[in-house]
């Protein structure tokens, strides 16, 4: 019990030690974990035999997210995705199982060798790929949603691999690797017995099993375990549901994320849908990272140091031979851009299915043990360098947005006295608003799609990078009363404010701002009225509970506005202790300031609610100021 206790603590030490340290760089969680890993094992040595066990336990964490991700897919969203699963994911499954196995052969491998070596290769790291996807915000672009399509299929492939790979053993070995599998279970041991069909029909009545359970079986049990009210009990009820589908599946030799995966499906419409994701979400966190440590544990240094530059060529060969496959696909199905790239470097890599293929596969004694130890190693370290590929991505998806200038902007015609700087959600109402008073306006916006829409209801509109000096000339910059600058991105809107300012030291720049530092930065490039976006309307939010606790409207506007005023005057007094690329947690003075003045405006709140009734008497406010006018 101590010496579990111990790993334990380890484990849960070099988590929330590593993790936040890769993220805080940039890195992603996943490379946190694996690093972690790696320092656990091979470098400090301080993991021991219960590495395995621990590995088949984290595996689990690789089935909760199959079981998660089926919950949020509805059988018509997966008929919906056909072409990509068949087209997309089937291509790329038997596209690089051929291409690796020729190449196996060409480096004198025999062809049961090639084959499987193909089959193993050819799978990608659903559980790196779909965590670092979802960290970065990447799940519904058109590049994730089609990796994750070829995910899905690789995933679904896994039965048929593991169906086919005894097949490629000599008779002989695949007698003994059937007696040595023997299961000690006896349901195990039933159905080793059983003749070929009656393997099939074994299998099929399991699957069958999952989806008439789901629908008849589940939903009512989990009714009855609901009335308890109880929140343990419910948690264990969905524990019950994934893991024991996950053992029956292993039962019957199919892959238990297939089997939680198909079950999610089935489960996708129910009204415990949201509840089973909230009780299983925990478990999934910690086993995944989890299963990441034990990668990184896993891989053995003394194949690597024995040959590195071997070791080094086959990583790079793997990557590129996958990368080549994926990038010929994107070009086939038309991903553009940093779709594509994100599609090609994302599945660059082999994935945590590959090391049950390679043990199946020696178990079946088809891969000799050092081959087997050297594929190990180049799954591992592939799964090891997939954050540097999204890093990588992410750097060649800049750098093609500065080189692309895409579609020529438009040649703008007029000039009018108002300048809108973006017509997004935000744009667009002061715009609407605006023009609907009798003012001309010129809109700017760099997303064609936006400029298209907007014609379509009629408003006339023009497509390029507001940020870019010429097209601001041209659009009147030098004779504009007004410029709005409603832009998404925060370092755009920064330069558009400092630049305009910069040329026009008359003009009057209105700035969207994303929050109160952002105020801070817009005040310093120099814009004059500042607009926190959620501002105004959180404070009417605010304004409608206060009515409904026992307020009446006149009441709920008066400490509305009081607030407001004051406020917006504190802003304009922290930006005196803001600083410039220092942390507000580390910045004294300014958590100083916030307090006072926080400490202040509840303070005036109260003696304003005190007087409510006095309506002749107005509450005490700061005078605004050029940046708090708006802001």
């Amino acid at each position: 019990m101590t010496g579990f206790l111990i790993q334990a603590t380890l484990y849960l030490f070099a988590m929330v030690i590593a993790v936040p340290l890769a993220t805080r760089a940039g890195l992603g969680s996943v490379l946190g974990y694996l690093c972690a890993g790696i320092l656990i094992g091979p470098v400090l040595g301080l993991s021991g035999s219960e590495m395995t066990d621990l590995q088949h336990f984290s595996e689990f964490g690789v089935v909760m997210m199959l079981f998660l991700i089926g919950l949020e897919l509805e059988p018509r969203a997966l008929w919906a995705m056909r072409d990509k699963l068949v087209g997309l994911g089937g291509l790329q499954v038997l596209l690089t199982m051929a291409l690796v196995t020729a190449v196996s052969l060409a480096f004198h491998q025999t062809l049961p060798v090639a084959v499987a070596l193909g089959m193993i290769f050819s799978l990608s790291s659903t559980a790196i790929v779909l965590q670092t996807l979802n960290e970065k915000r990447l799940m519904q672009t058109a590049g994730g949603r089609s990796a994750f399509a070829v995910l899905l299929t690789q995933d679904i492939a896994v039965i048929p691999m593991l169906a086919l790979l005894p097949l490629l053993a000599l008779p002989g070995a695949r007698a003994v690797a059937k007696a040595e599998a023997a299961g000690d279970h006896p349901v195990s041991r039933f159905i080793d017995s059983m003749p070929g069909w009656g393997v099939t029909l074994m299998t099929l009545a399991a699957v069958a099993f999952i989806i008439i359970a789901g629908h008849y079986l589940v939903r009512p049990v989990f009714r009855f375990v609901h009335g308890a009210r109880l929140r343990e009990i419910n948690t264990a009820m969905a524990l019950l549901i994934v893991v024991g589908i996950a053992s029956l599946m292993s039962l019957v030799g199919l892959s238990p994320a297939l089997g939680t995966f198909l079950a999610g499906v089935v489960l996708a419409d129910s009204e415990f849908r949201h509840e089973l994701e909230s009780d299983i979400e925990p478990f999934k966190g910690l086993l995944m990272g989890l299963f990441f440590i034990t990668v990184g544990a896993g891989i053995n240094f003394a194949v690597i140091t024995a040959q590195p530059f071997q070791i080094i060529a086959l990583v790079a060969a793997l990557v590129a031979v996958k990368a080549g496959v994926l990038y010929v696909l994107a070009r086939i199905f038309r991903l553009k851009g940093a779709d594509r790239g994100l599609f090609t470097l994302g599945l660059a890599q082999a994935g945590e299915f590959g090391f049950v293929l390679v043990s199946f596969a020696v178990s079946q004694r088809i891969l000799p043990t050092p081959v087997a130890e050297k594929v190990l190693v180049l799954i591992a370290l592939s799964m090891l360098i997939t954050p540097l590929l999204f890093i990588l991505n992410e750097q060649l998806s800049r750098r093609l947005r500065r080189e692309d200038d895409g579609p020529d902007a438009d040649e703008i015609d007029e000039q009018q006295p108002i300048i809108i700087a973006g017509v997004g959600r935000f744009g667009q109402v002061v715009n609407r608003m605006v023009t609907m008073s009798g003012f001309r306006t010129t809109v700017l916006d760099a997303d064609l799609k936006t400029i298209q829409l907007m014609r379509t209801f009629g408003f006339k509109a023009y497509f390029g990078d507001p940020t870019r000096p010429d097209l601001l000339a041209a659009a009147g910059l030098a004779k504009a009363q007004v410029l709005v600058v409603c832009l998404d991105d925060k370092a755009s809107a920064n330069r558009l404010v400092a630049y305009a300012r910069s040329v026009r030291p008359d003009l009057h720049i209105i700035a969207r701002a994303r929050d109160r530092i952002h105020v801070f930065e817009l005040y310093k490039a120099g814009a004059n009225d500042i607009v926190r976006e959620l501002f105004d309307s959180s404070l009417r939010a605010a304004r409608y509970v206060l009515e409904n606790v026992g307020l009446n409207e006149f009441e709920a506007s008066e400490l509305e506005k009081v607030f407001f005023k004051i406020d917006r005057a504190a802003v304009r007094d922290l930006a005196q202790a803001w600083k410039p690329g220092v942390p507000i947690e580390q910045n004294p003075d300014y958590i100083q300031r916030t307090r006072e003045l926080n400490a202040e405006l509840e303070a005036a709140m109260l003696k304003s609610f005190a007087r409510r009734e006095d309506k002749s008497e107005e509450p005490e406010a700061t005078p605004a100021t050029p940046l708090d006018s708006r802001s």
